[in-house]
């Protein structure tokens, strides 16, 4: 370190001091280093959760479901029985009040305008139907 002291020279007093003071930087960053040491430990606090594992297997119907398929036509079919609005309204309100309620399985064909879907979507709604899933035809690539 270089400090002016008495023993320099008169043309020396001015010049610029080629040395660089590093004091005070090396106190900024212990201080910033005991910072960090005190606030990283309360940012990684985290739950630990124990979450469930999921498979990629098809969902496998079972009775308490109901399949509902829509075709290109927008002709609907109640577990491969054909039936018209009005039918599918009452066995909808009817399938909303068992207990367990069932869930609806909604097959529609490719070539179905949507408009058909959200009909029958709106119906399940009203009915009161809550657990509504589609059916959809799983394709490798």
């Amino acid at each position: 370190m270089a400090f002016a002291g008495i023993d320099q020279r008169d043309d020396e007093v001015g010049a610029p001091l080629s040395e660089i003071n590093v004091i005070p930087l090396v106190d900024v960053m212990l201080v910033l280093l005991v910072i960090f040491i005190i606030t990283a430990p309360l940012l990684t606090h985290s739950v630990k959760l124990d979450l469930p594992r999921a498979t990629s297997n098809p969902n496998v119907t079972q009775r308490d479901h109901i399949q509902l398929a829509i075709d290109g036509a927008g002709i609907l079919f109640w577990n491969g029985e054909a039936v018209d609005r009005i039918e599918l309204g009452k066995r909808l309100a009817a399938s909303a009040k068992l207990d367990p309620q069932p869930e609806l399985h909604i097959r529609a064909d490719r070539e179905t305008v949507y408009q058909h879907v959200a009909e029958v979507l709106s119906d399940a709604a009203k009915a009161g139907l809550t657990r509504i899933g589609f059916v959809t035809d799983p394709t490798t690539r």
